[in-house]
């Protein structure tokens, strides 16, 4: 990573950091924590009451994004899904009620502050089906094709290195996988600069891709069936955008993330980089479960 990378990303995680630190404290006050987002924009507005109702005041007040990801991706029971750039987790936690007891929400954040409070809200949601990972959306620590759906509100366009998002979201998406997300999208015609002009990284607007680059990227790294639909403005020219997408069933070994075609229970069978369909079984219990003769 370059250094102007490497400050920009240190920039956002101080700001995210302070915010963190910001609703901590402030649920300490007499009338609970003072949501971070006051512009309709952004923030726990853009949630149905009954939805932040539901969730602890630190989860709601620590809402950052430009949409609502769990009902752009339409969650079923029993999915696996994947919040980028979780945050204070209400989003996980929202997702963790849709996919139910027999699914399972993981968050992605690179924020010890953001990380502590998410797993205290998840704490006070009693919320047994979630997990919580630090690490960079850039190189998501989980296994290829384990994940039905990925999420992420207002986050990818603070990265740095968008191509290695669109790349890693494929690769942990299992085949047949999709992605729901609310991200700030620019018109075609703005320029970088013209982009710049209207806020900076940390406000969510600079960093945006255009409506042809997010199509764009997304094509290269393999996605289908992709729809970017913007819901609201939020400066001149910029616009929070629904962003769907989805991993093709069958696909090229790169597409699939490992060394060859699923069968025995297994994808890449019989090669160094065979894993369970199921990330719930082992390879030869996959494979025994099959009925796979191969060894």
């Amino acid at each position: 990573m370059t250094e102007p990378s490497t400050d920009l990303r240190e920039t956002v995680r101080q700001r995210y950091a302070a915010a963190a630190v910001q609703v901590t404290e402030g649920g300490a006050a007499c009338c609970g924590p003072e949501a971070i987002e006051i512009d309709d924009n952004f923030g726990s507005t853009l949630y149905a009451a009954d939805e932040r109702d539901a969730l602890p005041a630190e989860a709601v007040a620590a809402s950052l994004g430009c949409g609502n990801p769990t009902a752009v991706a339409d969650l079923d029971e029993g999915e696996r899904v994947l919040d980028l750039g979780s945050g204070g987790g209400i989003d996980v936690l929202l997702s963790a009620r849709r996919v139910g007891p027999t699914g399972k929400a993981y968050g992605l954040d690179m924020t010890e502050e953001m990380l502590a409070l998410a797993l205290a809200n998840q704490r006070k949601a009693g919320a047994t089906n979630v997990e919580f990972l630090k690490g960079t959306i850039e190189a998501i620590p989980l296994p290829a094709n384990t994940i039905d759906v990925v999420i992420s509100n207002c986050v990818i366009n603070l990265s740095t290195d968008k191509p290695a998002v669109f790349a890693e979201m494929i690769r942990v998406l299992k085949p047949g996988g999709r992605i729901g997300i609310s991200d700030v999208v620019a018109d075609d015609e703005l320029t970088p600069e013209q982009r710049a002009e209207r806020g900076d990284y940390v406000g969510c607007i600079a960093g945006a891709l255009s409506f042809a680059e997010y199509r764009q990227g997304l094509e290269v790294a393999g996605f289908t069936n992709i729809e970017l639909r913007p819901t609201h403005a939020v400066a001149d020219g910029m616009h929070s955008a629904i962003v769907r997408a989805t991993k093709p069933a069958t696909g090229n070994k790169a597409e699939m993330g490992g060394g060859g075609d699923s069968c025995c229970g297994v994808t890449a069978c019989c090669t160094p980089s065979e894993q369970a369909d199921d990330p719930d079984k082992t390879v030869v219990e996959a494979k025994s479960a099959s009925g796979c003769n191969c060894g």
